[in-house]
């Protein structure tokens, strides 16, 4: 889940713009797995937001820093192993959210 620090950001209409921007530059394709694990999903900063550098913008929305990831490879980066419940997702924030129809479409496989 996003933290309380982060959440402002997230909500925010550069990070919408930002996140927009890397998932078309990407086509929705994976840059770690090229989709053999399912579609990006996520755009994961890699250096990892804190609340020293949540108002660096070379770390919140630079491009160097951002990376489209499936759920799958996201769990990985960040948990080392695989959910194990397939009515879990991440939403485009990053949150573990439970499956639902209106979530679905944002999950195709």
């Amino acid at each position: 889940m996003a933290r309380d620090f982060a959440k402002a950001f997230y909500q925010s209409t550069a990070w919408r713009k930002t996140r927009a921007y890397i998932f078309n530059k990407e086509h929705g394709i994976c840059q770690r797995c090229h989709g053999a694990n399912g579609p990006g999903e996520i755009v994961h900063h890699k250096i990892y937001l804190t609340p020293s550098n949540i108002h660096n913008p070379a770390i919140t929305l630079g491009e160097d820093n951002l990376e489209l990831l499936c759920r799958v490879c996201h769990a990985l980066e960040h948990e080392s192993e695989l959910p194990t419940d397939k009515s879990l997702m991440f939403d485009e924030e990053g949150n573990l959210v439970e499956r639902s129809v209106d979530n679905d479409y944002h999950s195709l496989y």
